[in-house]
């Protein structure tokens, strides 16, 4: 493969590059090609870089990649992302659909307006400011969001030996009674903090309803002025029926040449 066709989209600020490999002729272990073309200034840069498969056992198949070349369970934003994509070349036949992830069967719904709304998997755990919804996340509860150090204090939590060797993503989260919550998400991967954070969204959400006092849905509001809806049922400390709202878009469409990619990184 010399040549890979690929969109750039964005799901409220959280940015990817998506790309139809129902052909299977990606080459998916290739990690430092797959980490240069998610780096900015020498390749494409998003933060994460998704494919549309063939599945045996839904409409399609997501892969998500990490611009570090790692390969993650669940993206929120990029699983809206990825519906609109999938809808756009063929690989759904229609604007509801489910597709195959690492962390399960995820459904989604295209609605009017740029928004997809996706169906999130119930937290595999939940314990003091601490969610897995899909991939793990720890929150951070705050004052005032504006005066945290996102990058210095998110990669000390993330690289701190509680949550090794695998590392956990860190929210920093200001909430607001009845409802909202002001998020900045470091993300393990990226290294950095994110425009926005899908999975990052709903951790927060799901602690801010059971330990902050919120009550479903939560307006979670990231600091480029997007707004995702997090809404679900919560029974005690049980949590389910968790779905996640918000806007999507395509940037613009391009080829790359794969065979140079990340030589001179």
């Amino acid at each position: 493969m010399n040549k890979i066709r690929f969109t750039k989209m964005h799901g409220a600020g959280n940015d990817f590059i998506m790309v139809d490999d129902r052909d299977g002729s990606f080459p998916v272990y290739d990690y430092r090609r797959i980490a240069a073309m998610g780096t900015r200034r020498v390749g494409v840069g998003c933060e994460g870089i998704i494919l549309v498969q063939k599945s045996n056992n839904a409409d399609f198949r997501m892969r998500f990649f990490n611009p570090d070349g790692s390969e993650a369970e669940m993206c929120g934003n990029g699983a809206r992302c990825v519906a609109a994509f999938a809808r756009e070349i063929g690989a759904a036949a229609s604007d509801t659909m489910k597709f195959e992830t690492m962390a399960g069967i995820v459904s989604a719904e295209l609605l009017p307006g740029n928004l997809v709304r996706i169906g999130m998997p119930d937290p595999k755990e939940i314990g003091e400011d601490f969610a897995v919804t899909g991939v793990p996340h720890k929150i951070v509860s705050v004052e005032n969001i504006t005066k945290v150090d996102v990058e210095r204090e998110g990669r000390a939590i993330r690289m701190s030996a509680e949550f090794a060797p695998g590392g956990t993503n860190v929210d920093f989260v200001e909430y607001r009674l009845p409802g909202t919550a002001i998020v900045r998400t470091y993300e393990r991967g990226v290294e950095a903090e994110t425009g926005a954070c899908g999975t990052g969204a709903v951790a927060s959400a799901v602690i801010g309803v059971l330990d902050y006092g919120l009550e479903f849905p939560v307006a979670v509001k990231t600091m480029k002025g997007f707004e995702l809806i997090v809404d679900g049922k919560c029974e005690g400390r049980s949590v389910s029926g968790l779905s996640l709202t918000g806007p999507w878009r395509k940037v613009f469409e391009g080829e790359l040449d794969w065979g140079g990619l990340g030589d001179e990184v």
